[in-house]
């Protein structure tokens, strides 16, 4: 499963986000929103939004960071109408440009990427 770094928990991007990732395994349609949330501090409205977008949780973790901060990393999927659920391109335009307009909302410019074949499949 894939674990966003984070290099502290002092500092957050947003109140209660300490890192956010927006990733796609290739061939890289259909991406996936990756947080590394604060887990005493939940992003409510943040995850409410999401859920709001079609987006559902599919896995959650807790973990210690190294300088005691509480973390929750969160994953989230949402299905499209292509082959296995994936995106087709314009469900991938429209689905990209929500969670942009979401995170730029709270201050957090995005960069949606495409993994390596290593990362993906980790």
């Amino acid at each position: 499963m894939k674990m966003l770094f984070l290099k502290s928990t002092t500092v957050t991007k947003a109140p209660g986000i300490y890192e956010v990732d927006i990733a796609a395994k290739p061939p890289g349609k259909t991406f996936g929103v990756f947080l590394a949330t604060d887990a005493d501090n939940q992003p409510l409205d943040v995850l409410a939004q999401l859920k709001a977008l079609g987006f559902e949780n599919t896995y959650t973790s807790n973990y210690l960071h190294k300088d005691k901060g509480k973390v929750l990393d969160l994953h989230f999927q949402k299905d499209g109408t292509d082959l296995f659920k994936g995106w087709k391109s314009e469900e991938c335009a429209i689905n990209l440009a929500a969670i942009e307009a979401l995170f730029n909302g709270i201050g957090i410019v995005v960069a949606p990427r495409v993994m390596s074949l290593a990362e993906a499949y980790a």
